[in-house]
């Protein structure tokens, strides 16, 4: 089962980006995909135009209210191979930032996305956010979470789910993995993940979009592609 995660920058830069994208994710092939700054339904339709991740959920889909900054940057998406059912989805608002997190079930697994607020200063809501992923959903089904966290390896949430579960680069990754920022200014480090939940193993795992692709940059995040196994 192949898993990857992947912030497609909205609609900045040159509008081939997109379909520069949708080839990459036709190559990489991914069973699972968890979209990161995708407008709905427009991008998604393009991103993902012939490639068997036919079944889609953005959180356009789910969410009462779209924050106000999702006219600007879109918003996250589930995309799957095989049929997918929503089966829970969390939003919350502390502090003055913004979170909400989304689950669906892919026949015996549940797959979770967080959309996390990017500030510094929100590292205590990102970390109440990743400690609600592993009460809610850990021992539920074999789990599998994905996402730009906007978070470092060495903050508090980021370190609470490589506690209860296994961060795929440091399991089979190569080298630092850093996937922020491409072709800009800023300090490099990693900001995303794919996290294997008990009994799901990792066999792999690799960068995209970490070097330039016909001149450009794709995103300012490289994405995460993960081999995982499942139990049995």
């Amino acid at each position: 089962m192949r898993v990857m995660t992947r912030n497609v920058r909205h609609d900045v830069g040159e509008p081939r980006r997109l379909d520069l994208l949708n080839r990459e994710l036709r190559a990489a092939r991914p069973d699972l995909l968890a979209l990161q700054e995708v407008r709905h339904p427009e991008q998604t339709a393009r991103l993902l135009a012939r490639t068997r991740l036919r079944h889609v959920t953005h959180q356009a889909d789910v969410l009462r209210d779209q924050p106000p900054e999702a006219a600007r940057f879109g918003g996250t998406a589930i995309a799957t191979r095989a049929p997918h059912r929503v089966v829970d989805y969390v939003e919350r608002r502390i502090d003055g930032f913004h979170y909400w997190t989304l689950a669906v079930r892919v026949r015996d697994l549940l797959f979770v996305t967080l959309t996390t607020p990017w500030e510094p200063e929100a590292a205590h809501v990102r970390e109440l956010q990743a400690k609600e992923v592993t009460l809610r959903y850990a021992g539920m089904l074999p789990l599998v979470v994905a996402g730009d966290l906007n978070a470092r390896p060495d903050e508090a949430g980021v370190r609470h789910l490589a506690t209860h579960l296994r961060d795929a680069w440091t399991a089979a990754g190569d080298g630092p993995g850093v996937t922020w920022p491409l072709g800009e200014d800023g300090e490099p480090g990693r900001l995303d993940y794919v996290f294997a939940g008990p009994g799901v193993g990792v066999v792999s795992a690799r960068l995209v979009g970490d070097r330039q692709v016909d001149g450009l940059w794709l995103s300012d995040h490289a994405g995460v592609v993960a081999d995982l196994t499942l139990p049995g």
